[in-house]
């Protein structure tokens, strides 16, 4: 069902640091868009007409919110599509649990598939994607879901391996960037994109399993160095996280949005009421902190803008 926008009446923020004071709007207010959905995903904003596209996994469906025109389905049955993101030419670049691929939507809403196998064998089942100002689609590719029936199809991993790949924009090879992981989830360039930060959430397959995010530089371009982790997330996972124009990254959280600083600090948190596992600017202004959570999606207005992809 679609809600009206409503306000939080808990306390908003979580300060951990005097920084995040010049990151928030004191009188901003949690606003939520639309509720009903089983497990909310992939939120992207689409500049051309003012609107956010976000995935609700579990009911096979796309969904799409306006200002003017409220919520609604964009696509339905979707494949099981979960994570998404814009390329340069304003096409959306989706991972489909589903059809173990990535794919592009173009201009006339035909579907282009990108990636769907390694080496002979089938991926996953792609998860989050981010697409460099080359035009290299990067994504992750965990096995959530063909791990049971419930956001896409049971199924053996033909790969035996979580992988992070990198799809050149030119050629379209697809490559592994880093092998490492054992549940790559979220990911997105630093502003200069001389950094690629990875959430690893391998804690939802085991005890004591990493809950963080890694940070690797990226290397002419297509090869990554280094991964340190970056910051460990508590309570919950950093299932998607973007980044602001300061480099700040905010990222999903059981209780909500948390907000690091480019040293890895814990500036402060957005306090949501379910447990979030998404975000993405938005708005004509790119102020505008839209965030998926469990069965919602969100809105917050804050003090920075997103990050924008540099020019070519």
């Amino acid at each position: 069902m679609t809600a009206s926008p409503t306000s939080s009446l808990s306390p908003l923020y979580v300060h951990n640091d005097r920084r995040f004071s010049a990151l928030v709007i004191g009188t901003a207010r949690l606003d939520c868009l639309h509720t009903g959905s089983r497990w909310t995903e992939g939120p992207v904003y689409l500049p051309a007409t003012d609107e956010v596209i976000w995935s609700d996994i579990p009911n096979n469906r796309l969904l799409r919110w306006s200002e003017g025109a409220g919520a609604g389905v964009l696509r339905q049955p979707s494949d099981f599509n979960n994570g998404n993101t814009l390329d340069p030419e304003g096409r959306i670049v989706g991972c489909l649990h589903g059809g173990r691929a990535v794919v592009r939507t173009e201009h006339d809403g035909s579907i282009t598939t990108l990636a769907s196998h390694w080496q002979g064998k089938r991926l996953n089942s792609p998860n989050d994607v981010v697409v460099k100002s080359d035009g290299s689609i990067w994504f992750t590719d965990p096995d959530y879901g063909i791990n049971s029936d419930y956001e896409g199809y049971q199924a053996e991993s033909e790969i035996g391996a979580c992988n992070v790949y990198r799809i050149d924009g030119a050629s379209g090879e697809l490559s592994i960037v880093t092998g490492d992981m054992e549940r790559p989830n979220g990911l997105a360039f630093s502003p200069d994109e001389s950094r690629l930060y990875i959430a690893d959430t391998g804690l939802t397959h085991r005890e004591g399993g990493p809950h963080h995010i890694r940070v690797f530089d990226v290397v002419d371009g297509c090869r990554l160095r280094g991964g340190e982790v970056f910051a460990t997330i508590s309570p919950g996972l950093a299932d998607g996280f973007r980044l602001d124009d300061r480099g700040n990254i905010w990222t999903s959280a059981a209780d909500g949005v948390h907000c690091y600083a480019p040293d890895g600090v814990l500036l402060g948190k957005v306090l949501v009421p379910e447990v979030v596992s998404n975000v993405v600017f938005g708005g004509p202004r790119g102020n505008r902190l839209f965030i998926t959570a469990t069965t919602s999606l969100y809105a917050v207005y804050v003090a920075v803008n997103g990050a924008r992809r540099p020019a070519r």
